[in-house]
Order: structure tokens, then C-alpha cells, then sequence
């Protein structure tokens, strides 16, 4: 017959060993990217992932020492595929928000970027409730820019796209009046391109969610992981590597909350 102490030593030693088991060290990393949103992101035409979200990806793995794995997903199951455990952490151009905190963890922003409106030249003197009222608006769906033409531009219609390509595809096709995305990718992925050309920028650029920025996600209660990639950011910020990233994309600071 067992006695109650070997029975209770074996459940914690059990108990343990699951715990062990169940805790990650982090030297394998699933990281789900997009693909579709240069200069962030993108396809290069041999079929490889580029960008300056992918070189973020590939230095915060460079200073963990760690085995990674890019997982390309569509950026409308970003956060479900985190939670099913897809991959592990989302670097992927990921404003953080409040609504967004609900569901995910975050790291420390690893930049910003403000937000741009977009509109045929000269249609619009500026970009007010007033001057768009009646208009339709492409913006990306579940995101903090929809949120804020949601809030602040009531007397606009609304057409909600998947993806900020999108956004500027439905611009050109003339199903929008007016587009609202990143300030670069407007001008990388649109105005500088031909399907671009007798489109600009409308106002002045605008910020949103007061300087949070974009981070990285990790599902809720994976600490570790995100304490890892705070300190592999601040390493990279540190040792000139995060800059020598951002000026092969940028000719201005991407540096969180110092976007110009």
C-alpha cells in the first residue's frame, strides 16, 4: 500500500514536472508577420520576407540567441492565430491599444509612425468632419484608425478594408473618397507608384492613441517572452543596431514616440 506521503510527494513531484514542462526557455520563437505592407513588411520577387518589421523579427532573435521561425498570416487573424498558439509573438506593424491590451500583452513600442490622409489632388482644401462629411473613407477594420473615423467622423461612410494595401486599391478604383493609413506606407505603397499618381496627402499628419506606438504582442500571461523582447529592443537601441535598421526604410526617426 502506498502511504499518504508517498502519494502526496509524487502528485507535486508530477505537479512539477508539469510546470516545468509547460515553461518554455524561449530558444524556439514562432513569429507571425504579414507580407503585405512595405516598407514593413513585404514579398520580395524570389518569394522571401523583407522589411523593417522582418529585420526587427531577425535582430530581436540575433540577441536572444534564439531559433526562429517567420510565420506569414493575414492581418485580420493576426491575434486569434497568437491565442491559438500559431506562433508566439506578432511583429507585424501592431499599434498598441487599449481594446487591443484586452486580448494581448505587449512589448515596449519599437516605433511610430503618424497617420496620413489620402485623397485625389486637390479634392479636399483640408481634412475636417466638415470637408468629409458624405464621403467614404477606406481604413483597415479592427484598428485604431478606425476607431478614430468612427468617433470623429460621423457624418462619413465608412468602408472597412482588411488590409492597408487595400485601403489605397479601393482609392484607385474609386470605390473611396478619401483614404486614411501610415504616412509611409501611403507614400511607398501608393503615391510614389503609378496607380498613385493624382493622389496626396490631404492635412497635416495626425497621431493617435497619444504616443503608445506600435509593439510587438504576445498572448496574455507569456511574461517572459515579452520581458525577453524589451531587452533585446533596448539592446538593439543601445548598440546602434535598431538605427542601422531603421535608415535602410527611413529618412527620418521611427524611434518610438519621436516619429516626425
Amino acid at each position: 500500500m502506498f502511504s499518504l506521503r508517498s502519494v502526496v510527494f509524487a502528485i507535486c513531484t508530477l505537479a512539477a514536472v508539469s510546470a516545468t514542462a509547460q515553461a518554455p526557455d524561449w530558444k524556439k520563437i514562432r513569429i507571425g508577420v504579414e507580407g503585405n505592407y512595405p516598407p514593413f513588411s513585404q514579398i520580395t520577387p524570389d518569394g522571401k520576407l523583407s522589411g523593417f518589421d522582418i529585420d526587427i523579427a531577425n535582430g530581436i532573435c540575433a540577441q536572444l540567441k534564439a531559433e526562429c521561425t517567420l510565420i506569414q498570416q493575414e492581418w485580420d487573424g493576426m491575434i486569434p492565430a497568437l491565442n491559438v498558439r500559431k506562433f508566439d509573438a506578432i511583429v507585424a506593424s501592431m499599434t498598441i491599444s487599449e481594446e487591443r491590451k484586452k486580448a494581448v500583452d505587449f512589448s515596449d513600442p519599437y516605433y511610430d509612425v503618424p497617420s496620413r490622409w489620402i485623397a485625389k489632388a486637390g479634392a479636399f482644401k483640408e481634412a475636417t468632419p466638415d470637408s468629409f462629411k458624405g464621403k467614404k473613407i477606406a481604413v483597415i477594420r479592427n484598428s485604431p484608425r478606425a476607431k478614430f473615423v468612427a468617433d470623429n467622423f460621423k457624418g462619413s461612410e465608412t468602408l472597412l478594408v482588411n488590409k492597408e494595401t487595400d485601403v489605397y486599391l479601393e482609392l484607385a478604383a474609386g470605390r473611396a473618397d478619401i483614404g486614411f493609413g501610415s504616412s509611409v506606407v501611403s507614400g511607398e505603397a501608393f503615391l510614389k507608384k503609378p496607380e498613385g499618381k493624382g493622389f496626396a496627402q490631404v492635412g497635416p499628419a495626425v497621431n493617435l492613441g497619444g504616443g503608445a506606438g506600435v509593439g510587438i504582442a504576445v498572448r496574455k500571461g507569456d511574461d517572459a517572452l515579452r520581458q525577453k523582447i524589451n531587452g533585446a529592443l533596448k539592446a538593439m537601441m543601445a548598440d546602434g543596431s535598431y538605427k542601422k535598421l531603421a535608415t535602410k526604410y527611413f529618412d527620418f526617426d521611427v524611434s518610438p514616440n519621436r516619429a516626425q
